[in-house]
């Protein structure tokens, strides 16, 4: 029945996508309410548990809502070439506040990296910051990620031309290297020899490359959930939007990572401790 009305709306009254009714954006915002009052006691060492329960609650809640968008973008006659206009312009919108989301993490390291004051010992880095070698585990993530924007693009082009064993290979290729940079970024981490609460250096550090690791956890899981729908035979040559978003998700965080190397690890390198 829901199909039958989809077909009807999308053929007789207007090409545009009017959504059904859901419960999960509400349910989703209470989760986010919960898993923010968790994290604020979690650092506040008033507990961890509700934190956990929330973001148990915030990952259930993006599950059932992104099953419910997968339904109904196989659903006939709903994603017409208006639609799927209007999705690809929303992705390129949202694509463009991540951009701004990361501009003021580099916006405070700049300022305090070109106008070093004296708490900071009036040298950037700050006097007492060991860096990392951006040439060991950095350089090696940075080619990791550059070999996912190719084998993500070989993928999509593979698509276009119909191979399908292609598509498989090079998504599959690409989420086994998305997985492979957290992991490093995970041990990069373990050997800082600076912590969060060490000043404005290790602050804008960890936020920057923080949300940057966090983005590529998402576009990994975005990719994987492409290569369960590509393997289902859910994409086809004149329909592929969700691939497509996520392909561009994937090339941004490729891009955002390159100026975070050259100007965080690169630029900002400090061989011998203050």
């Amino acid at each position: 029945m829901k199909e039958q009305i989809h077909s009807e709306a999308a053929a007789h009254k207007h090409p545009f996508h009017l959504v059904d009714p859901s419960p999960w954006p509400i349910v989703t915002s209470g989760s986010l309410l919960v898993l923010a009052i968790g994290g604020v006691l979690f650092m506040h060492n008033k507990g961890h548990i509700p934190f956990y329960i929330g973001l148990a609650m915030v990952l259930a809640s993006a599950f059932f809502w992104w099953r419910d968008v997968v339904r109904e973008s196989n659903t006939p006659g709903v994603y017409t070439p208006k639609v799927e206009h209007g999705l690809r312009s929303g992705m390129v919108l949202f694509i463009a506040s991540e951009v701004m989301f990361f501009v003021a993490f580099f916006w405070a390291y700049f300022h305090s990296a070109l106008f070093p004051a004296e708490a900071t010992g009036n040298i950037w880095p700050p006097k007492g910051i060991k860096t990392f070698d951006p040439f060991h585990l950095p350089y090696f993530n940075t080619l990791i990620l550059l070999l996912s924007g190719t084998t993500v693009t070989w993928a999509h082009h593979a698509l276009l031309e119909g191979k399908r064993k292609e598509l498989l290979q090079g998504l599959g290729i690409t989420v086994c290297l998305g997985v492979f940079f957290s992991i490093v970024q995970a041990i990069e981490y373990s050997h800082a020899a600076f912590a969060l609460k060490d000043g404005i250096y290790p602050s804008t550090f960890f936020l920057a490359t923080g949300f940057h690791g966090v983005h590529v956890i998402i576009g990994t899981i975005f990719l994987a959930v492409c290569w369960f729908r590509a393997y289902r035979g859910e994409f086809s040559l004149q329909h592929h939007v969700g691939f497509e978003a996520a392909a561009w998700y994937w090339h941004f965080v490729d891009v955002v990572w390159l100026f975070l190397f050259i100007s965080i690890y690169w630029w900002g390198y400090q061989p011998i401790l203050h």
